[in-house]
């Protein structure tokens, strides 16, 4: 069956459960990088996945991971830096440095997924209070971080960085305690990694993960700007 290809004048997406197994979750490609595109997207349980000459393209893997807060793990050690008064946590106050950072070639990779096109399209959203940015900071340098959309009672993550052992674990961990305070019910974390397996998150089928969808996405979710109080 070809890709489907979408066209940039508002064509919808295929439904999810149409998404390729091999490779795992690819539904279509094209299209536009609009915040209208995007929360569309992201209410249907799809996400933008593409490098730099590539053609957009869109994906709804199964399984998913996610991370509900409740099952939150915080290691020993993970907690003794925490307790420790080495990092201040700020959520929405340098969006735009964060998604730079996060951008970042990691190391053995020369490209990144997260282009020009792509930071753009993000910055449209935080300006429209659909994205967020969780900033950790040391003497006044920023240290580590992630960003995300929000949508309902649900947090769609993107990417995390850490510049110290730890920062983007301590990142998430303020970010999942906030929520959890705000009554958010479910973090994606969209592919499994041993990173995310280590603070709880775990995998759910596409059909499962439609249906928090169903679920959580009408219910009010915290208005912008975000603070953070929780800790």
């Amino acid at each position: 069956m070809p890709l489907p290809w979408l066209s940039s004048t508002g064509e919808s997406f295929p439904d999810i459960s149409l998404a390729m197994a091999d490779p795992n979750g690819l539904l279509a490609a094209g299209g536009d990088l609009s915040p209208k595109r995007l929360m569309e997207a992201y209410s249907r349980g799809i996400f933008p996945w593409f490098e730099e000459g590539q053609p957009v393209l869109w994906w709804s893997p199964d399984p998913r991971m996610v991370l509900f807060p409740e099952d939150l793990r915080v290691s020993k050690s993970l907690q003794k830096i925490l307790n420790k008064p080495l990092y201040t946590v700020t959520l929405d106050e340098a969006f735009a440095e964060v998604i730079t950072c996060c951008a970042q070639p990691r190391r053995g990779s020369p490209d990144t997924w997260i282009t020009d096109e792509m930071q753009t399209a993000y910055m449209q959203l935080f300006d429209e209070g659909h994205a967020h940015s969780v900033e950790v900071w040391r003497d006044g340098d920023l240290v580590g971080g992630l960003y995300g959309v929000a949508l309902g009672q649900l947090f769609f993550g993107e990417s995390m960085f850490s510049f110290e052992s730890n920062t983007s674990k301590i990142a998430l961990v303020n970010l999942v305690k906030q929520l959890q305070e705000w009554n958010y019910k479910l973090i994606d974390c969209q592919i499994s990694s041993e990173h995310l397996e280590s603070l709880g998150a775990i995998e759910i089928s596409r059909e499962k993960f439609r249906q928090q969808l169903h679920e959580l996405l009408p219910r009010p979710g915290k208005a912008p700007p975000w603070e953070l109080d929780a800790i």
